[in-house]
């Protein structure tokens, strides 16, 4: 009923007369579905628990620096400073991870982590105040949820470095007083340049932050990374990797992609390299593509030498090259294609022996171990 009358008398004198709910007295309650939190956040917990996650391997150090951080009373927000692609955002999904598995001291088990999504925010906020209206409801619905919430803004200089912009000028001033409260847990990621352009600035808001460094990895570091990953590429791609496939993957990267950063680099090319295997698995090889075009072209031609030979004009040389070059590229053609059947049969007989070799039914992932022992073959990278 209060509410139905503040509805009816919002705007006018009467609207002073309706009871209200102050935010200390408003009962803790569970985001739901059309809450601000629900809709401009995304609960990466929840995605651990789904298995939407990939693993996370070789950042144990970082994620526990992010547990004794939270864990303290004062000042327990960390962000996370690092060049783009060395896994700051992995590193936070490895935190939750831990969270689904209950790897964490008890006053952290339970807890929700929630990844805003900035860019949804400022989606059509043109108007002033608008912003700052919508991550007041997100941060009041966090205070006020039954179950503790972190939350994770990635690319925080996007929000926090927006001083300038049409209705964010107070997006820092909002997150302050909650943050000094202590009310307001929150975990944060942005590049070391950002950082110290955006954040390092406003020494407020620096007493707020823990910063916690991450570095690019080791190519070893890198390594174990990918192996962590490797078992989710196979399952998409429907590929096998091998060891030395990753192996090289890191050493390759690292030494001719200088301006990214691992494993991001690594991964992103070992992606690549699954997804060319998967697809010369069904697609028509380039070499045969190749030849096909060819022939038609050709035969092409001979279908416009054919319409001038039968107005008068002289085409016997033309037609003699014509059909030299289809006879000479039909028999290339068959002799691509036999070769291309014949290499498809034995990836097939591959395939099968492999799959003889380790059982009927067995998955790949449980005789990993025993295959990168058996099947890799030491390679040396030049």
């Amino acid at each position: 009923v209060v509410a139905r009358f503040a509805d009816v008398t919002e705007g006018s004198l009467e609207a002073g007369a309706a009871p209200t709910v102050t935010a200390t007295e408003a009962p803790r309650r569970a985001p739901s579905g059309d809450s601000a939190l629900a809709k401009y956040a995304t609960d990466l917990t929840q995605r651990a628990r789904d298995g939407k996650i990939d693993p996370v391997v070789g950042r144990d150090p970082e994620i526990r620096q992010i547990v004794d951080i939270l864990m303290r009373r004062r000042q327990n927000n960390p962000i996370l400073t690092g060049e783009a692609g060395v896994g700051k955002t992995a590193v936070v999904e490895g935190f939750a991870l831990r969270i689904a598995k209950g790897d964490v001291p008890p006053p952290l088990q339970g807890v929700s982590v929630r990844m805003l999504d900035v860019v949804l925010m400022q989606a059509g906020a043109s108007v002033k105040g608008e912003f700052e209206k919508r991550l007041k409801a997100v941060i009041d619905e966090v205070q006020s949820s039954e179950a503790p919430v972190i939350l994770f803004i990635d690319e925080a200089h996007t929000l926090i470095g927006a001083g300038g912009a049409a209705g964010t000028g107070d997006a820092a001033n909002l997150l302050k007083p909650a943050l000094a409260r202590g009310e307001l847990r929150t975990i944060a990621a942005t590049t070391w340049a950002e950082y110290k352009q955006h954040i390092e600035k406003d020494p407020a808001l620096t007493r707020r932050f823990q910063v916690i460094k991450i570095d690019e990895p080791s190519e070893s570091v890198a390594i174990l990374m990918l192996r962590g990953v490797a078992g989710v590429l196979e399952q998409h791609h429907k590929v096998q990797i091998l060891d030395e496939a990753i192996d090289a993957a890191v050493a390759l990267s690292h030494r001719y992609i200088p301006a990214r950063q691992l494993p991001d680099k690594a991964v992103s090319l070992l992606d690549t390299a699954c997804a060319r295997v998967a697809v010369s698995q069904h697609a028509t090889p380039a070499e045969v593509e190749d030849i096909m075009r060819r022939r038609q072209a050709l035969e092409v031609e001979r279908g416009i030498i054919g319409r001038e030979a039968a107005i008068g004009i002289e085409v016997a040389e033309r037609q003699a090259r014509v059909e030299a070059g289809l006879a000479e590229t039909e028999r290339t053609l068959a002799a691509a294609q036999q070769r291309w059947e014949r290499e498809k049969a034995l990836v097939a007989e591959i395939l099968e022996l492999r799959a003889r070799l380790r059982g009927d039914g067995v998955p790949l992932d449980a005789v990993e171990g025993q295959e990168a022992a058996t099947e890799t073959e030491s390679v040396e990278v030049p």
